[in-house]
């Protein structure tokens, strides 16, 4: 069940563009995405470290991906709320590793695109997380407010999102133009 972020809740949102550079009749985020190899995932940042794909016990298409945020190693369990050609939303309650332990944060990721013109679209990578129950106790225990939570995560959110949108938009370019993975 999804959390709404709200002021309460909130621990950071990121929002970062990129153009690709093809039409938007030949774009599908959801194939993109659902289909992305491993390899292709760690290319797209740093901090990547796998991704793979599953499916809920009813079917619906999941991502898993593991990769550092901050200080933190997060394994992400997105369903896949919407797959569209154009706009896929991704939700997980993901486990958040640091030196203090682990927890869970629900993440919501949106993935769309809008077209610019005839050959180019605007690729939108939009990042939103929200505590849990389960982060509100493991920051009573250890000390930190919500605030000091939220600080920490926005400025690593936001670093993370700066360095994988343009490559995120590469990929899902050349997917479009020729159908293979590479960036």
């Amino acid at each position: 069940m999804e959390i709404i972020q709200t002021p309460e809740n909130a621990l950071s949102h990121s929002v970062v563009t990129a153009v690709i550079h093809a039409p938007i009749e030949k774009i599908d985020i959801a194939d993109w995405l659902l289909q992305l190899p491993d390899q292709e995932y760690q290319r797209c940042s740093k901090d990547h470290i796998a991704a793979g794909r599953t499916a809920t016990y009813d079917g619906v298409p999941m991502s898993v991906n593991v990769e550092t945020i901050g200080d933190a190693l997060v394994i992400q369990h997105y369903v896949a709320v919407v797959h569209e050609p154009h706009y896929c939303r991704m939700l997980s309650v993901s486990d958040s590793i640091t030196k203090n332990g682990r927890t869970k944060v629900q993440v919501l990721w949106e993935l769309s695109v809008k077209k610019i013109d005839d050959i180019s679209c605007e690729y939108t990578n939009e990042i939103h997380a929200t505590a849990t129950p389960e982060l509100f106790s493991f920051l009573k225990e250890h000390g930190i407010t919500l605030e000091q939570a939220a600080a920490a995560r926005q400025a690593a959110s936001d670093s993370h999102n700066r360095e994988e949108t343009p490559l995120f938009a590469k990929s899902i370019e050349k997917k479009a133009l020729t159908g293979t993975y590479g960036i």
